[in-house]
């Protein structure tokens, strides 16, 4: 088979482009034929070797995959062959990777696609979408009419924030960078979207929010968090969300946080187990059939490709380029 792999860890031009055996599934693997693939940031710093997964060569990136059954291992029960699927998880702790034409699953990592969902679709929304539930629902305790700020509403988590908890009835208010993205953002479902380059924004933030008292949950999808900040617009009894910023240091204001009763919540999608992340999917697919769930796919690239779209995905990540608002998606 044809994949995106490595044999050392550096730069983005140390992806390589070209065959690998084809992998055979385990007793309770299926084998995918891979449609589509999605670059996420975890992927680029296992590259870099910042995160020091990759200790087996050639190694294949990538989490995400939606594609089609080809044939299932003896004990894999949950799929059939000709079924369309889509996951994430994989790359990780000993996990094959997903840039690849064909990809050996464990099942408990695999969902059905729905109709409702193009394999482009499937692929950009899950790890984001994943995420974006588990931290709202599995971390935050999302209840209906509370209201939740997002950084960065058209971006891979903060999109998927915006649609998951606005299907789940809280009041959404988002921040983005220009009028496209205000559009795009309003159009996902977001009560109020604002630019997050104005001066006043804080005091825009605040006259949303007062009439509930304040910001329920603060999903902070930001490197480099502001608690200072952040604290200040916060309810009574509020949670702070982190799911980014893996070298910050910032200070925080440790009276006005416990005098006030709020709760700081750091978590990792990967952490959570295959019932926790199936969930999630559930309640996702259950959104795609109602017509609630769009992934914002960026831009699209084959998969020998994969070099330049992990250089677009850093661009972006670490050097703050604005040139991407949704996800990477890679195709054989």
């Amino acid at each position: 088979m044809k994949a995106a792999y490595f044999t050392e860890t550096g730069p983005p031009e140390v992806i390589q482009y070209g065959d690998l055996p084809d992998p055979t599934p385990g007793p309770t693997e299926v084998l995918v034929k891979v449609a589509a693939v999605a670059v996420n940031p975890i992927d680029t710093y296992i590259r870099a070797g910042t995160v020091a997964l990759a200790v087996d060569f050639p190694y294949i990136p990538g989490c995400d995959l939606a594609g089609t059954v080809e044939a299932c291992g003896a004990k894999a029960g949950r799929f059939k062959t000709g079924m369309r699927v889509w996951g994430s998880n994989q790359s990780l702790f000993g996990r094959r990777g997903t840039f690849a034409e064909y990809a050996a699953v464990d099942e408990k990592w695999l969902y059905p696609t729905p109709d409702a969902m193009t394999d482009r679709e499937a692929a950009a929304g899950a790890l984001v979408g994943i995420t974006a539930h588990l931290g709202l629902f599995l971390h935050a305790r999302l209840q209906r009419g509370e209201v939740v700020f997002v950084n960065g509403g058209t971006g891979g988590v903060g999109s998927s924030v915006v649609q998951i908890a606005k299907a789940g009835g809280a009041r959404v208010l988002a921040t983005v960078g220009g009028e496209e993205k205000q559009r795009q953002c309003e159009q996902l479902g977001a009560d109020c979207v604002l630019d997050y380059r104005a001066g006043d924004l804080d005091d825009h933030i605040r006259r949303f929010a007062q009439p509930n008292g304040g910001i329920d949950i603060w999903f902070e999808t930001l490197r480099e968090p502001t608690f200072e900040r952040t604290i200040g617009l916060m309810k009574k009894r509020g949670r702070l969300v982190l799911m980014a910023g893996r070298e910050a240091r910032p200070p925080f204001p440790v009276g006005p946080f416990y005098v006030n009763d709020l709760r700081l919540v750091g978590f990792a999608m990967f952490n959570a187990s295959p019932d926790e992340q199936r969930e999630s999917a559930e309640a996702i697919n259950s959104l795609a059939r109602q017509g609630g769930w769009k992934p914002q796919i960026g831009r699209v690239f084959k998969l020998a490709e994969a070099a330049a779209a992990h250089r677009l995905q850093e661009d972006n990540t670490l050097r703050g380029a604005g040139t991407l608002k949704g996800k990477i998606v890679l195709e054989p």
